[in-house]
């Protein structure tokens, strides 16, 4: 639509992918290599070079709704010369900083606080308990007042009441609007990019934990390509699985049959996804390191710490004394029923293990343990695969390509924050980088005759 451009965007998009690949992300960068640069020159195929906001124009526009077919066009063509393949995915997470101001929070405690306080304030004044009410009570009373504004006049007392109810309702209207742009899964944002939410960053510049605006970067590799990318305003790695996986799927047209992951993505619904689509799970617990240390061996309160008696459906504490089942809950989640047993003890009277074994202040009352029997089943099965020789490999290897195409990404690429705002814009951005990595991973392994690899056999210590 529109005249025609002066230069293809098909050439646009050429230029546009070798400048990520060789780490210019800036359009102003990108339009002085147009101009000095023989092989960018070579690249525009005798084409006048284009300016900075031409090449800014194209990536938030016209290229904006073909990036992402494009991007998992390419990994097509990857699994088409047997590069990739749908074997094994490896799923990890890193936060890159938004381009927002580091100081332009806005916090939903602070918030829901100060809409609490406006609308006890407004109900005090004028007795309206909704913000509708609020408004036409307002609009009534403004029929009855005669305004006066300006050096000279003196307003009525009526109407600085009214004023001052404006106010309020100006204030509980902002509050609502500000929360409802946080939505229900964040507890914070930026102002000047609505879509960031702070998080804790490993780059503290003021080296006090100060948070920062940022996303939350999903990353999928597969035979040391990545194979699909997303970006999210949750600032944890579970919370996003199911919805990369989902998109991976529906972008591939086929699933994963292993999914490896670390001990961030560990949580009952992720288990029940990955048997629902029949995808194995090689998810590392969240307690994997912890259980090996003398400090959680201790804990003798701890329902992992108990030995379970089978036949009698108990657990025996520290003492000797007996945790017999008292209910059982189960519930249907995804199709699969999900189960939930509690424990309680038959007498925690004269216990000389109590203190360390109860935190209950009534020293009659009997100690009472849950056993989450679905999830510890799911997390059992996860841990027999990744500590089988096949788990072995594939952790092994889950450091070396995600976590590897992570470090490359961040330092030899250089991209460490974003340029544009708004997720849409920020997920262009990201699949540029993952193309241009493909694209140099590919003339690598075809460098080192390495083609047609899909797991590394080096030994990490």
């Amino acid at each position: 639509k529109g005249r025609k451009s002066k230069v293809d965007p098909r050439v646009l998009f050429k230029v546009m992918a070798y400048g990520y690949q060789c780490g210019i992300y800036s359009t102003r960068k990108l339009e002085e290599a147009c101009q000095y640069r023989v092989d960018f020159m070579w690249l525009l195929e005798n084409k006048k070079a284009p300016d900075h906001s031409t090449l800014s124009r194209f990536r938030t526009g016209r290229c904006a709704e073909a990036i992402e077919d494009l991007f998992y066009q390419y990994a097509q063509v990857l699994e088409k010369q047997g590069e990739t393949d749908h074997k094994s995915v490896f799923i990890d997470g890193t936060k890159i900083e938004s381009r927002a101001g580091r100081y332009t929070f806005s916090w939903r405690g602070t918030l829901e606080k100060n809409l609490e306080k406006t609308k006890r304030k407004a109900w005090e004044k004028t007795g309206s308990r909704t913000l509708c009410e609020l408004e036409n009570t307002l609009s009534a009373q403004a029929k009855e007042i005669t305004f006066v504004n300006g050096k000279g006049k003196r307003k009525t007392e009526e109407q600085r009441a009214w004023e001052a109810s404006n106010y309020l309702c100006q204030q509980w209207r902002k509050y609502e609007q500000q929360l409802a742009i946080m939505g229900e899964g964040r507890n914070s944002y930026s102002k000047t990019d609505k879509d960031a939410t702070f998080m804790r960053m490993k780059e503290d510049h003021m080296r006090n934990g100060q948070l920062k605006p940022a996303y939350n970067v999903q990353i999928a590799v597969n035979s040391e390509y990545i194979t699909g990318i997303d970006v999210f305003s949750n600032r944890t790695d579970v919370g996003t699985f199911i919805s990369f996986m989902h998109k991976l799927k529906m972008a591939h047209k086929q699933r994963y049959e292993e999914a490896i992951a670390d001990s961030g993505y560990e949580s009952m619904d992720n288990y029940l996804y990955l048997e629902s689509n029949g995808q194995l799970s090689f998810i590392k617990p969240s307690n994997y390191e912890t259980q090996k240390t003398k400090k959680y061996k201790s804990q003798i309160g701890r329902i992992e710490n108990m030995k379970y008696d089978i036949e009698e459906d108990c657990f025996v504490c520290a003492e000797g004394r007996k945790l017999y089942c008292r209910r059982v809950s189960t519930q249907v989640q995804k199709g699969i029923p999900v189960t939930q047993a509690w424990y309680r003890c038959e007498s925690c009277q004269n216990c000389s293990q109590r203190e360390k074994c109860c935190r209950k202040k009534d020293i009659n009352a009997p100690k009472e343990v849950i056993m989450k029997r679905t999830f510890w089943e799911k997390r059992q099965q996860s841990l027999e695969n990744i500590t089988s020789e096949r788990g072995i490999h594939l952790r092994r290897n889950r450091s070396i390509q995600v976590e590897g195409a992570i470090g490359l990404l961040k330092n030899d690429f250089g991209f460490r924050r974003f340029l544009t705002i708004g997720k849409k814009n920020v997920l262009i951005e990201l699949l540029f980088l993952a193309l241009g990595f493909n694209l140099k991973k590919r003339w690598m392994k075809q460098q080192k005759r390495r083609l047609g690899t899909h797991y590394s056999e080096k030994k990490v210590a």
